[in-house]
């Protein structure tokens, strides 16, 4: 007898069904912990927060608020789709039933390639931070790449173990992490209290006004990476079409309250002075250091709970994309197959931080963590290129999607004016991303990305050349349905 994910095509040819993961085992909590944790606030806001301040100046909070109503843009557009068809393969999926068949293979390729690129920022800085660590405090200088292989080997164990346990690790990371930075930035306030104004929430004070606001809106947004993270859950969630909305909106938003807090906390904390911080290696954690060394302390933990939370979250979730569009034909099949036992998709984990670590070793040479920090903004904007493209060209599919299968029920606001601005929320900074003048490396990615575009086409046209059914099987396999 056929599941509901079986086509017509599929049982023509005899093709088997495909595998399906674990059903109901997330609560609506485990997939907003587990968002929460793959954006990883103290990773993203320790390497980020600096470069934003560079570009903003004082005011830099307003940069990331309205970074904030970008992604609450991108919000709607995933949270529209998921609760008319809630599926594993997230904006693959979406970009499918909206645009077809082929643009689903093509977006299959774009956005796997881009986030494997993205998580090998954090498969490396996993090893460089743990390395600065014990070098900090224990004086015992170990290479960082032995850590990266520890770490990943360990993330890869925790994540093919279930997506229970895994979540459940995840959000207890998150929650430590959240809580150290709570204590760092109230205490920041209280040692400086004498710098605390409205100057970080003044447009006046933005360096060279709204040019300065617009330079570093593209890296605000980065700070908010893994915001989709629920959509991909959704196999496994009880209720999806409620539970994927909650959890994308709860954790954007309360995501933006704290970063917003800790912007303003660090600003004050280098009372306001925006060259000095502009200046920090990690602005939080010098910062802190100025206050008392035990708070430092708290910040490295900080930082390192939430690089591996994010290694754990951003894997379980990106991965299943490549596992769903593997399973549907748009990938080879071989990523499709789950364990036997707790229905993990095991081949797409390993593909997935198989190629993130060997990205890393490749091309991370550096022998010491500065070298690693630097190859961590490097790779991870290369990775958020193509991840910007495919949050663009989804945007773009909604309407289309909703017309094509709900026609009586298209909201001119949700469906059509707020995807459009989501558009053009996201096309800013993929501008600002590969417009021409880059210093290098940067001035290379728009040829990179040019380039694996290039490659997801002409896979694209081989696999619907050998399979022109294909369109019928993507979003065939409903999260809630048998």
């Amino acid at each position: 007898m056929a599941t509901a994910g079986t086509t017509a095509s599929q049982r023509a040819v005899g093709r088997p069904e495909p595998a399906r993961l674990a059903r109901g085992v997330l609560t609506n909590f485990d997939i907003s912990a587990a968002t929460l944790a793959n954006i990883a606030p103290a990773m993203s806001f320790f390497f980020g927060f600096g470069l934003i301040v560079s570009t903003a100046g004082v005011a830099a909070p307003l940069t990331v608020i309205v970074a904030f109503i970008a992604i609450a843009l991108l919000g709607n557009t995933l949270t529209q789709f998921s609760r008319s068809h809630p599926s594993t393969g997230s904006f693959v999926t979406l970009i499918g039933r909206g645009l077809g068949g082929y643009p689903a293979v093509v977006a299959a390729v774009v956005l796997g390639a881009g986030y494997i690129l993205a998580v090998s920022s954090v498969v490396a800085i996993s090893g460089g931070w743990t390395e600065t660590i014990i070098k900090h405090y224990l004086s015992i200088t170990i290479p960082w790449q032995i850590f990266t292989a520890i770490l990943t080997g360990a993330a890869l164990y925790l994540i093919i173990s279930g997506a229970k346990p895994s979540t459940t690790i995840a959000a207890i990371f998150f929650a430590f992490e959240a809580v150290l930075l709570l204590v760092i930035a109230i205490a920041l306030l209280i040692q400086h209290s004498g710098s605390i104004s409205a100057k970080p929430f003044d447009p006046g004070h933005l360096h060279r006004g709204f040019s300065g606001l617009s330079l570093g809106f593209p890296l605000a947004v980065y700070l908010f990476i893994g915001w989709e993270n629920s959509a991909a859950m959704a196999e496994e969630t009880r209720d999806p079409r409620t539970a994927v909305p909650k959890a994308i909106f709860s954790s954007v938003a309360l995501i933006a309250v704290l970063y917003v807090f800790l912007s303003y906390s660090t600003v004050v904390g280098f009372d306001n002075n925006a060259a000095k911080l502009s200046a920090a290696s990690v602005p939080m954690v010098d910062a802190a250091q100025g206050v008392a060394s035990f708070l430092a302390f708290l910040a490295y933990i900080a930082g390192f709970t939430s690089i591996f939370g994010t290694l754990i979250s951003a894997t379980n979730s990106q991965a299943r994309i490549i596992f769903n569009s593997g399973r549907e034909g748009l990938l080879p099949s071989v990523t499709g197959k789950v364990t036997s036992r707790t229905q993990t998709p095991w081949v797409a984990f390993l593909v997935f931080l198989g190629l993130a670590l060997g990205l890393t070793y490749v091309f991370c040479r550096s022998g010491n963590p500065d070298g690693v920090v630097v190859f961590f903004g490097e790779i991870a904007t290369l990775g958020t290129i193509l991840v910007a493209l495919t949050y663009l060209a989804a945007n773009l599919a909604l309407p289309v999607y909703w017309r094509r299968y709900h026609p009586d029920q298209v909201h001119p606001v949700t469906h059509v004016i707020l995807p459009l601005l989501g558009a053009v929320a996201i096309g800013y900074p993929l501008y600002e991303l590969v417009k021409p003048g880059q210093p290098a490396p940067f001035n290379s990615y728009v040829w990179i990305a040019l380039g694996i575009v290039v490659v997801a086409l002409i896979w694209g046209f081989l696999v619907y050349r050998r399979d022109p059914e294909l369109g019928e099987r993507v979003g065939s396999i409903v999260a809630d349905a048998d």
